[in-house]
């Protein structure tokens, strides 16, 4: 009975932590390079809308090519005023999120009514992976998913390599850390910085693509939830890793998945409840995590 229970939750809970680990490795690439993307909830919501629109055109592939599209291209607003215009980062983060919502919601209406042609957007199919999925519990959790998550299973190490590994990876870090410092060294802290953000603005709009053409099959006004901000809070609690940003996402995965466990068990509690968990765990852990970990030293600047 047990297993019955545990093999769809941890399904669920890697099916949900992918899109959030998209946006949160975006999202640490960005900060690693000492800018902290608060137009993130704004890359995804335009990655949403982007997917949506390109996969009605030309099927999911063009969609998930619109996602990323999208999500460069509203971050690419964000690095002209923080990088060009040297805007304070977080006024001009929120602005650009407040823009993303205002501005999908505004184009979706125009495009589609009220009701939306995107509410019968078929979604991609999970490939059982042979052999591997078969494997008790995790097996069908990890082997039995969409291409996105395999995608996503080479990202992590890649970026985690590349980071550690490669002279743009360390210039990368460098000016993280001490842009004056790297600049003296022959690095172009401005130039990092814009590949930086349109990287994070990239996978965030590939974290709604992922949303629309790999789970819900659908645009709805908002349907970032706050997620932008999850991921910027995942990368606090993996301390500016690849694998601990990958390892972080999964466990709000698995908080956003247990709301489907807990129904499945009976328990009869408000589904309020279940949606708030996520965001609750997101201030339980900061504030248990508080000073533990370090950011990059020039992180804002």
């Amino acid at each position: 009975m047990m297993e019955l229970l545990l093999v769809p939750f941890m399904e669920a809970a890697v099916r949900t932590a992918t899109p959030l680990a998209f946006a949160a490795l975006g999202e640490l690439v960005a900060e690693r390079s000492g800018v902290i993307n608060l137009g993130l909830e704004g890359a995804i919501i335009a990655g949403c809308l982007g997917a949506l629109v390109a996969a009605g055109l030309g099927g999911p592939l063009l969609g998930f090519v619109g996602g990323l599209a999208a999500g460069a291209g509203i971050t690419a607003v964000f690095a002209y005023f923080v990088i060009s215009l040297r805007t304070d980062q977080i006024l001009a983060g929120t602005a650009v999120t407040m823009l993303g919502l205002g501005l999908t919601g505004a184009i979706y209406r125009g495009l589609y009514g009220s009701g939306g042609a995107g509410l019968v957007l078929s979604t991609i199919a999970p490939i059982a992976i042979p052999g591997l999925s078969a494997i008790p519990l995790v097996g069908p959790a990890l082997f039995r998913q969409t291409v996105p998550t395999y995608a996503l299973y080479l990202m992590v190490p890649l970026i985690a390599w590349w980071l550690r590994n490669t002279h743009a990876g360390l210039a990368l870090r460098a000016t993280g850390e001490h842009h004056e410092a790297a600049e003296a060294a022959g690095i172009a802290p401005r130039r990092v910085r814009w590949g930086a953000l349109l990287f994070a603005g990239a996978l965030g709009g590939l974290c709604g693509a992922t949303l629309v053409l790999a789970q819900v099959g659908t645009f709805s006004e908002g349907m970032s939830a706050g997620r932008g901000f999850i991921a910027i809070a995942i990368v606090v609690l993996g301390r500016w890793s690849a694998f601990g940003t990958a390892l972080a996402a999964l466990g709000f995965g698995a908080a956003f998945a247990l709301q489907y466990l807990f129904q499945a068990l009976g328990w009869s509690l408000p589904y309020q409840l279940f949606i708030a968990l996520p965001y609750v765990l997101t201030l339980a852990l900061l504030a248990l995590l508080r000073g533990r970990a370090t950011a990059p030293a020039g992180l804002g600047s």
